[in-house]
């Protein structure tokens, strides 16, 4: 069985994956983190493992881990299914590598746009060459609301919320709904300039605050929560070959 390790800014998630079935799924933070991988190994027999990091892991846990198991540490340096035609690939995060990974297996020979909305909402386009041109990196939800309250004298901080009117009467349903039709409108608008260009355009919505989004975006855009850990999954069986 697969270990898929994704340390985020936030949380470090953790997978199981049996070939392409995922088995188990489950989140920790840095406390929780190795009392997680103890259970992981007691429950399920670990072949092989892959680490996806752009927080922070104690060095000390990857050499634990590499005394467990094959342990594939991406970089910009890992053997990947695309062709990276990134202008700075050693900058290129490996959370976009494997997004772009996991859309060129599920969707070969598509333009493909992902969404991943976390801390930040990174845009990633794939062309049907399996080229990876790009994308763009704005400010996520969390990130937005942090800025007004930390940058202005008197606005508060306040926690995500699905603003239910437009206009909004009061500071605190003006600030959600500057912050999430903000996003919709950024997000909807990002995806039409992009349809301008490819018409047959896959778009997929993933990431922490996906779920949470798409009930305001329209159908067509695909929200998978697991697109990531998928990506990942894929890497670790792609060069295991």
């Amino acid at each position: 069985m697969n270990l898929i390790i994704d340390v985020g800014n936030t949380y470090i998630k953790l997978a199981v994956y049996s070939k392409n079935k995922l088995i188990k799924r489950l989140s920790a933070n840095q406390d929780e983190f190795e009392k997680s991988i103890q259970d992981i190994f007691k429950s399920y027999t670990i072949d092989k493992g892959i680490v996806s990091s752009v927080g922070r892991l104690p060095k000390s846990a990857i050499n634990a881990l590499k005394k467990s198991t094959a342990l594939l540490e991406l970089n910009h340096n890992t053997k990947v299914p695309f062709k990276n035609l990134y202008a700075t690939p050693k900058t290129l995060g490996v959370d976009r590598i494997a997004l772009v990974s996991a859309s060129v297996e599920q969707f070969p020979k598509n333009n493909v746009l992902i969404i991943d909305a976390g801390s930040c909402i990174t845009y990633d386009f794939v062309n049907s060459k399996n080229e990876y041109l790009g994308g763009a990196i704005s400010p996520g939800i969390r990130l937005r609301y942090k800025a007004l309250h930390n940058f202005t004298a008197n606005l508060p901080l306040l926690a995500k919320r699905q603003p239910k009117i437009l206009i909004g009467n009061s500071t605190k349903t003006s600030i959600h709904s500057g912050v999430v039709f903000g996003i919709i409108k950024e997000i909807e608008g990002i995806v039409n300039e992009y349809e301008t260009k490819y018409s047959d355009l896959t778009v997929i919505l993933t990431g922490g605050d996906a779920k949470f989004l798409s009930k305001r975006l329209k159908s067509s855009i695909f929200a998978n929560s697991n697109f990531l850990l998928e990506g990942l999954n894929y890497i670790l069986e792609y060069n295991s070959k």
